[in-house]
């Protein structure tokens, strides 16, 4: 648990992508619009490459459950050090629904991707 300042979200994340025995680094939390929201803007500067695949199924699988307001979102995933990273929202449904239908059934395959060698 980080306090929500992007100096300790960015710390955070730079220690998990640098540890051998982690592929895959999920957050929650921060992902909305609000002023104190700054998890999203972080991660995005700290991203090699984005996976903007996440956040478009994420908020077009929200929208069916909650409507309009999932455009309220701004969870995302993308690339940090050749790992993954997928911002999460904090909402216990929210992040029941992303784990459910998205990061636990392309977990593996996202991680298997990214330690594919050229």
């Amino acid at each position: 648990i980080v306090r929500d300042e992007r100096g300790a979200i960015a710390a955070a994340l730079r220690d998990a992508v640098g540890r051998d025995d982690v592929d895959l680094v999920l957050t929650t939390g921060g992902t909305g619009i609000a002023p104190r929201d700054v998890t999203v803007p972080t991660l995005e500067e700290l991203f090699d490459s984005t996976i903007p695949g996440f956040g478009e199924v994420f908020r077009w699988l929200s929208y069916q459950e909650i409507g309009s307001a999932a455009i309220l979102s701004r969870a995302c995933a993308g690339l940090v050090a050749g790992k993954v990273v997928i911002a999460l929202p904090g909402s216990p449904k929210a992040l029941k629904l992303a784990l459910e239908k998205l990061v636990l059934p392309e977990a593996g395959h996202l991680a298997s991707e990214t330690q594919k060698r050229a």
